[in-house]
């Protein structure tokens, strides 16, 4: 492609792995916002890459954290950060924010959650979180919650009474119902209900990998054919063997528009633009933290010790523009490439954030 087409990550993450602070919060079960680090290389990093927007995870994911109130904070704590720095990043509510941050060389940071249980048993907590400008809430996560199955709960949790009642106020208040992490039931449930489009933000193809947290054809038709999203990560699930590559990225991201057409599909990474440093180091702490989440009940079927959570030859300030061509090699035109890049999301914004 002869210029860099809008990039947006519909989940990733802003932060300086390298940085102490962070290296001590990857060991944790639960890193707070305050222990990731948007330093000078995070953003300058981000900005190299050619990135517009990613939509970043705060809030209540797993563990004995007070599920309200700990999000309530978290989103406290990403305002500030936001506020300082503001020749930097922008405040995604809408889609012209998106546009914005391109226009004027900024970083869009789009609030979402990666579990839905800070709703508890109150539906109506979806106007505060609106309101608070979240503009992504992932029903579940691995486990199932009062809302639904994730991909670990027994086959078959559908999405509850209450998981009903959130859908109703994710449509009226024009956030996005993103199933990611949801068992299939859940989606199809969800997907089928929910009134406005849906989206899975980052998943794979489970035609190519069976794995539980990948998606089935059916799930992935029924999402696009709706006005959905579809997000590709860049993660282990993508291969059998757990050691993912760049080539397998291609590979779910071409299955994906085979099945839902080349205007529901684009990339959620699950990771920041900044690399680790020293693999060595890290692949030493991995071991720790995966045993971590396995006694938490909290990890997917997929995750090793000896399997890296991201894909090891599409990482850096380079991912996006390898990315771009490698699908070039693949024969994507330029009209799709920049519709799987950026495009569709901001055009699935436009159709689910527009009051």
């Amino acid at each position: 492609m002869t210029r860099t087409p809008l990039i947006v990550n519909a989940l990733g993450q802003l932060d300086n792995p390298n940085a102490p602070q962070s290296m001590a919060a990857a060991a944790e079960l639960n890193p707070t916002g305050e222990q990731y680090t948007v330093d000078a290389r995070a953003l300058a990093d981000a900005r190299a890459s050619g990135l517009t927007a990613v939509n970043i995870t705060l809030g209540y994911v797993m563990g004995d954290l007070p599920p309200y109130e700990h999000t309530l904070h978290e989103i406290d704590v990403w305002d500030g950060i936001v506020e300082r720095h503001p020749d930097d990043l922008l405040k995604v509510t809408t889609a012209a924010d998106i546009r914005t941050a391109a226009r004027d060389g900024r970083i869009g940071v789009v609030y979402g959650f990666q579990n839905a249980e800070a709703v508890e048993e109150d539906a109506g907590r979806v106007a505060t979180f609106a309101g608070r400008g979240v503009r992504v809430v992932q029903l579940t996560y691995n486990q199932a919650n009062r809302l639904g199955g994730g991909s670990m709960a027994p086959a078959g949790t559908g999405l509850t009474a209450l998981g009903h009642e959130v859908v109703d106020a994710l449509n009226e208040h024009h956030l996005m119902v993103d199933l990611s992490h949801s068992g299939e039931r859940t989606c199809l449930d969800a997907a089928a209900y929910s009134r406005v489009p849906v989206s899975v933000n980052h998943t794979g193809c489970r035609a190519l990998a069976d794995l539980p947290r990948n998606k089935t054809d059916e799930e992935l038709r029924l999402v696009a054919s709706r006005g959905g999203f579809v997000g590709i990560y860049f993660m282990p699930f993508l291969s059998p063997t757990g050691h993912a590559r760049a080539a397998d990225v291609v590979e779910h991201l071409a299955h994906a528009v085979d099945v839902c057409g080349e205007d529901h599909v684009g990339i959620g990474t699950d990771g920041p633009v900044t690399a680790i440093d020293d693999l060595d180091a890290y692949r030493d702490r991995l071991a720790a933290h995966v045993a971590q989440r396995r006694a938490a009940g909290m990890s997917a079927a997929g995750e090793r010790p000896d399997t890296y959570p991201f894909v090891v030859d599409l990482r850096g300030v380079d991912q996006f523009r390898e990315l771009i061509r490698l699908l070039e090699r693949r024969g994507f035109p330029s009209r799709v490439i920049e519709k799987v890049m950026g495009r569709n999301f901001v055009d699935y914004a436009e159709r689910v954030w527009t009051a």
